[in-house]
């Protein structure tokens, strides 16, 4: 690093000014591809009488500026993709856990009581329409609906909704539904004939989950669990 050093101080110490003059005139567009350079330059006050603006450091300035918000959009996609990254691996770790249930019972516990814990989120319940009044579930977590629930939660058949700010819904997260202020709610259909369901998450955080997160790996998440269902209660597809 030292002999690079002192390479480069022989190097500059060859430079003229009128050499570097004549390179930039002859490489017009070099600042533009190179706008890094701008923080290493001192822009000139040029005193032009009172009233008159000084264009050329205004301009630099304006570069300097806008170097600045490049470099801190910059950041702001290196956390986004870290933090994508995140749930991603999360998801995946779920959706391994789902697939190794190994009962029916032990996967309904794993998605209402352990889910929550690996997704990071505070709550995570499942709701199922019912054709008639019958007794409520024992496991906690679990919800019945009444017909056409599904539907006027998400929208006519749409596949979720995603909400931030919001009081949670007790018909959707039973207990736990004043902790909720921010909740993803997918659609779940494990078989042609089986009733409309939800798997719902919860969050305390209000901006938990909002209408521009992605629900990619949500989707995911739910058609694994469809699946496992379907096998483990032998239903046609």
């Amino acid at each position: 690093m030292a002999q690079q050093s002192e390479s480069s101080r022989k190097i500059a110490a060859g430079l003229s000014a009128e050499a570097v003059i004549a390179y930039l005139r002859a490489h017009p567009n070099f600042l533009n591809e190179h706008p890094e350079v701008m923080d290493a330059l001192t822009p000139p006050k040029r005193s032009a009488g009172d009233g008159v603006i000084d264009m050329q450091h205004f301009m630099l300035e304006r570069l300097r500026g806008e170097v600045g918000r490049l470099r801190s959009y910059h950041s702001e996609l290196i956390s986004t993709s870290h933090t994508n990254q995140s749930v991603q691996t999360r998801v995946h770790a779920a959706v391994v856990s789902i697939i190794a249930a190994n009962s029916f019972e032990r996967l309904i516990h794993l998605v209402t009581r352990e889910l929550a814990g690996l997704l990071d989120v505070d709550v995570v319940t499942l709701c199922i329409e019912t054709e008639g009044p019958g007794p409520s579930p024992t496991t906690p977590g679990v919800l019945l609906l009444l017909p056409g629930s599904v539907d006027q939660l998400l929208g006519i058949g749409q596949p979720a909704r995603l909400r931030a700010s919001v009081t949670g819904d007790p018909a959707i997260f039973g207990s736990f539904a004043p902790m909720v202020q921010s909740e993803a709610l997918v659609r779940i259909k494990p078989s042609a004939g089986a009733p409309d369901g939800i798997i719902a998450f919860g969050s305390r955080d209000p901006n938990g989950f909002t209408e521009e997160h992605s629900t990619e790996l949500l989707f995911f998440l739910a058609q694994v669990l469809e699946h496992t269902i379907r096998a483990w209660l032998d239903l046609p597809g």
